[in-house]
């Protein structure tokens, strides 16, 4: 008994110090990437008037899953915004995400959600959680309680950056948003439902994309969906990343020299191949061959209002 004792002590102590070791290569990691990704900044303000031409042009990647990182640096520099708060929505546990640059890097202020309380919690442990600005939250994000949420953690009015992915009811989410007037919106797309029709997926409150279809790509909107809410809130679209998942939204008062974009000719077909079969794995179907698997399948006509079935 005593001897499996000491045997404990001696694992747990062994566990913490490789716990401890971790997270130090892990930061190392992290500062290498930041430095990086300042250099890379700097490079951008060289060459803003072709970035301004096409955005896809500033892209670099810090902390984001694709180029994002280099846009939203681009983008709140070269519009020098007063109001340095960010939120974003379906973060995970922030290790990769749109917004983790720009809080560490510029040193906004931030609040972030995430609908599983073990990623918000993983995100407390870290050092950026004392180190800066930031707010996390645990919250399944609804349109019923999106503005009680933000409202909620200080936010009103006039913000710098809003970022929403949760695949899924991402339309209906900003469309809904009434308490904070975002001066860059930025939304997930889904490329595969193309730029010629003003989709969404019918509103749903529980709804969740691996629930709702066996191949993962019957979520979100459609680029033209997301265009036209935008005109209709006062914005201009500026451009997606080159990977066609992020669509990005400027105040048309605030835009400055950024050149407003038809959903024509802004969309970007997304080049990954995530479609899954009905055992859950991956079939590697890209281009518009994606459609084909949830054809049949019903959508929300956001110009004429009605239900309609994806042929």
């Amino acid at each position: 008994m005593l001897i499996n004792f000491f045997t404990n002590i001696k694992r747990k102590k062994m566990q913490n110090q490789q716990h401890l070791a971790y997270h130090k290569f892990l930061k190392e990691i992290d500062n290498q990437k930041i430095l990086l990704g300042t250099l890379l900044s700097k490079l951008n303000e060289e060459k803003t008037e072709k970035i301004l031409r096409n955005i896809q042009e500033s892209e670099f990647r810090v902390f984001s899953q694709w180029g994002d990182d280099g846009i939203v640096d681009f983008l709140v520099r070269y519009l020098d915004l007063e109001n340095k708060t960010f939120i974003e929505f379906g973060v995970e546990n922030y290790r990769e995400a749109n917004t983790r640059f720009l809080l560490v890097n510029r040193n906004w202020k931030g609040l972030i959600f995430d609908s599983t309380a073990s990623n918000i919690e993983s995100v407390k442990k870290e050092d950026i959680y004392w180190q800066f600005d930031l707010i996390a939250k645990t919250a399944f994000i609804t349109r019923e309680n999106i503005n009680q949420l933000i409202k909620e953690n200080g936010i009103i009015g006039e913000t710098g950056l809003l970022h929403i992915d949760i695949d899924g009811n991402d339309y209906w989410i900003w469309e809904a948003i009434q308490v904070v007037d975002p001066v860059i919106v930025i939304m997930e797309y889904n490329s595969v439902l193309g730029y010629e029709e003003s989709w969404t997926i019918p509103y749903s409150e529980k709804f969740n994309r691996m629930g709702s279809h066996f191949s993962s790509l019957y979520f979100g909107s459609s680029l033209q969906a997301l265009c036209d809410l935008a005109e209709t809130r006062g914005y201009s679209f500026i451009g997606c990343n080159s990977n066609g998942n992020n669509a990005y939204f400027v105040k048309k008062e605030k835009q400055k020299d950024l050149i407003g974009l038809t959903a024509k000719e802004g969309y970007v077909m997304s080049k990954f191949r995530e479609s899954r079969d009905k055992n859950g794995n991956l079939t590697y179907i890209g281009g518009e061959d994606r459609l084909n698997q949830i054809k049949g399948l019903k959508v929300y006509n956001t110009r004429k209002k009605q239900i309609e079935t994806i042929k």
